[in-house]
């Protein structure tokens, strides 16, 4: 009953902001008309309703459910959550410096202590389970509630209890100072290639546009690298203004990047770069993928539609609005949509009209039929409404289910805790590979019994022969064909494993360098193998194919 209470309480604060979300010009009588109808149902639940109502959680659910009915990026963000969203703008926070990962059961373990940072110097490790902090157990609570009595003022101290895996002592104690934690948006830069740089950007925090541009004017001036791989894949993006700085490494100062577009003349903007460019000339190759999202699409479409850059990969996210926050009472922040984007071409990303959803409140990213052509500065054709569409697409290898499950459960995970409890080291990061000795040890690490993956020939060859009963057709011929084809196609774990051991391996190579080497490590590592940047090195170093890309009609 208290469920359905809570679900009419938001189904009336919907209905009490409709007339509001359709039109932001709606009579002014109506809109105070249906607040007050929702003011007086919540009176009426809070005096009459058989339960108490929880007042602050019954109308953060109304809230937030109006707000995601608008967009999934205009949301409220209360006084006691404001730290996470600074820490994207600003990459920094008090706290301990340790990536967490949620079980499936709640419980919270270090995925990986930060380089340089308290939970490194104290001795906290992967695969730590955090059982208590301060004499107080989280076992259960989630990773949002461990994280934020981890975080605190820089300077203060916290205890924090764990189970170590794959020791004797197993529960270790540790005293913490808090530290002020600075997020490093480029975790990796070097020279991947003969005169071919590389650049990892993970976020576009207030930090992103200095660390970009001292990376690329260190290897120009102590590699004398002469083009560069500007890495975006899996960037969700952040601040809009690191974006513009960023382009402007690359670009002419002045040039405009893009342009917004919303309710009023504050929000109509043209931006462009205003910082001094490094180098203008210098051939770049741009990567991304489906989680390259928001500042990362600026970047890379004001890139392509100035035919600066040649981008690698898969099409992106396709996030082409603008947020800004505005302070409400009480300390909260709404983080609104106040604007779309268009980048020099003239053209929107954006893949989804929220405006227009289907009669059951979904909504679907834009056909590809239903976008329209737009022109880059050398007029190669570009298309709107579904992201950014690589000029040289890469395909990846498809993964098994096998493998799928091996990374989800964290078999790879917990083998590569258990191979850096029993190995202080490795091998450079670049030369380290899964041998047979490793490969076959974590085979054997492997519980058949709790392995519980998809046989999908198994499960259509069980299909078949129900639908043979079914119809009619299942004699001692087919009965003896269908035990034949259950016969070749029966799975055999080992066999499975070692057909996909190329797979695994690439993602437990990832695993234990991570484990032992760190971030900086695993990316070292994985740049080696990468086919994108494999694919982003050949067009750079192949100076007509480059060209031809970016300069069709001058190769004709």
């Amino acid at each position: 009953m208290k469920k359905f209470a809570l679900s009419f309480l938001t189904a009336i604060a919907l209905l009490c902001v409709s007339t509001a979300i359709a039109d932001t010009r709606s009579n002014k009588a109506d809109i105070s008309k249906n607040l007050n109808i929702f003011t007086s149902i919540f009176k009426e639940l809070q005096t009459s309703y058989v339960d108490t109502i929880d007042a602050n959680k019954t109308m953060k659910i109304a809230i937030g459910t109006m707000l995601y009915s608008i967009d999934p990026y205009t949301e409220y963000i209360p006084k006691e959550e404001q730290d996470e969203f600074m820490t994207i703008s600003t990459g920094e926070f008090g706290g301990i410096g340790a990536y967490i990962t949620q079980e499936k059961n709640g419980d919270v373990i270090i995925d990986l202590p930060q380089e340089n940072t308290p939970s490194e110097h104290v001795g906290l490790k992967a695969g730590d389970k955090i059982i208590a902090i301060n004499g107080d157990t989280v076992l259960g609570i989630g990773s949002d509630k461990v994280r934020n009595r981890l975080r605190g003022q820089a300077g203060s101290n916290v205890k924090v209890t764990v189970r170590r895996p794959f020791v004797k002592d197993s529960i270790l104690t540790f005293d913490i100072k808090r530290e002020k934690i600075t997020v490093d948006p480029v975790p990796y830069y070097g020279v991947v290639a003969d005169g071919v740089g590389y650049i990892g950007l993970t976020t576009f925090n207030e930090k992103s546009y200095t660390k970009v541009r001292e990376a690329l004017e260190k290897m120009k001036a102590e590699n004398g690298i002469n083009s560069v791989i500007l890495d975006l894949r899996s960037n969700g993006g952040g601040l809009m203004e690191s974006a513009i700085q960023i382009v402007g490494i690359f670009v002419d100062k002045g040039t405009e990047v893009l342009v917004t577009r919303g309710k009023g003349d504050m929000n109509n903007k043209v931006y462009k770069t205003t910082v001094k460019p490094v180098d203008t000339k210098i051939p770049v190759a741009i990567l991304i993928d489906e989680s390259s999202a928001s500042s990362s699409e600026i970047v890379t479409g004001a890139m392509q539609d100035l035919d600066r850059a040649v981008i690698v990969g898969n099409r992106s996210y396709g996030k082409g609005l603008v947020q800004s926050t505005r302070q409400i009472p009480y300390d909260g922040l709404l983080k609104v949509t106040i604007a779309k984007y268009y980048i020099p071409s003239g053209r929107c990303i954006q893949a989804i009209d929220y405006s227009q959803r289907k009669e059951d409140g979904s909504v679907q990213r834009t056909p590809d039929s239903l976008t329209h052509v737009f022109y880059t500065k050398n007029q190669r054709p570009v298309r709107d409404g579904g992201g950014i569409t690589p000029d040289i697409k890469v395909d990846y290898p498809k993964v098994s289910k096998l493998t799928e499950k091996l990374v989800r459960d964290k078999w790879v995970f917990n083998y590569s805790v258990y191979f850096a409890a029993n190995h202080d080291s490795i091998s450079s990061e670049k030369r380290f590979v899964v041998d047979d000795s490793i490969y076959n040890d974590f085979k054997k690490f492997i519980d058949p019994k709790k392995l519980d993956y998809d046989k999908s020939c198994e499960t259509l060859i069980s299909r078949l022969e129900s639908a043979a009963k079914d119809e009619g057709y299942y004699n001692d011929e087919v009965k003896a064909n269908i035990d034949t084809l259950k016969t070749l196609l029966h799975h055999d774990l080992n066999r499975d494993l070692d057909i996909n051991r190329k797979a695994i391996s690439f993602y437990l190579e990832s695993d234990i360098v991570t484990r032992i080497k760190g971030n900086r490590g695993a990316i070292i590592h994985s740049v080696k193998d990468d086919i994108a940047v494999d694919s982003a090195i050949s067009v750079l170093k192949d100076v007509k194919r480059y060209e031809s890309i970016l300069k069709p009609e001058k190769n004709k």
